[in-house]
């Protein structure tokens, strides 16, 4: 019979940095469990490789039921099966959730230590941040993120149409609003220019 110290079931980005944080005292045994495979499909190596992925590849396939506002239709509810998980199959876009959802989670449904203000130094002690580095980033951590290298001529229009819509931009949708328009961050790091 096999002993574990701690038993991590999913090896997306928090499953894996925290197996990883875990084996760092080599007296410790980390069992990481995934329900997927590996990511060796090219469509992992590519940010368009996504739109491939959302009903097949590393994904659990799951969908809602007909929505009966929308005649009917059914919508594709994507959820990684995969290691790396979430990130594998999401265009490599890094984002936090709200910081409302994890104040509600801490405050109406009776999770204490999961405030925003709790959380927020895990996040920051996993970032590996290539461009900032300040109260809502770190950048020593494992979890490689980057800005979009080479964004094409057609996403700057759309982010000009939109301010001149009335949208904000927002240069950093990790930080202090998610509201706005702008580029995502990227889980990649060391990447060439």
């Amino acid at each position: 019979m096999l002993n574990y110290d701690y038993i991590i079931t999913g090896a997306g980005p928090a499953g894996c940095v925290l197996a990883n944080r875990l084996t760092e005292d080599r007296d410790v045994s980390v069992l990481l469990l995934e329900a997927g495979g590996r990511d060796s499909h090219p469509f992992f190596r590519m940010p368009a490789g996504f739109a491939k992925m959302t009903k097949g590849i590393a994904s659990w396939g799951w969908s809602t039921v007909p929505q009966k506002h929308m005649q009917g239709r059914v919508l594709w509810y994507t959820q990684a099966k995969v290691i790396g998980g979430g990130s594998t199959i999401n265009a490599q876009i890094y984002t936090r959730g709200n910081a409302r959802d994890f104040d509600g989670w801490n405050d109406e449904a009776d999770c204490a230590g999961w405030s925003y203000r709790d959380v927020l130094p895990y996040f920051k002690r996993a970032e590996g941040n290539e461009r900032f580095h300040d109260d809502f980033h770190g950048s020593e951590g494992p979890l490689g993120v980057s800005m979009p290298r080479a964004a094409l001529p057609i996403c700057d229009a759309f982010i000009r149409a939109a301010q001149q819509c009335g949208i904000p931009y927002n240069h950093d949708f990790n930080g202090r609003k998610q509201e706005g328009v702008g580029f995502y961050q990227l889980k990649k790091k060391d990447v060439a220019r």
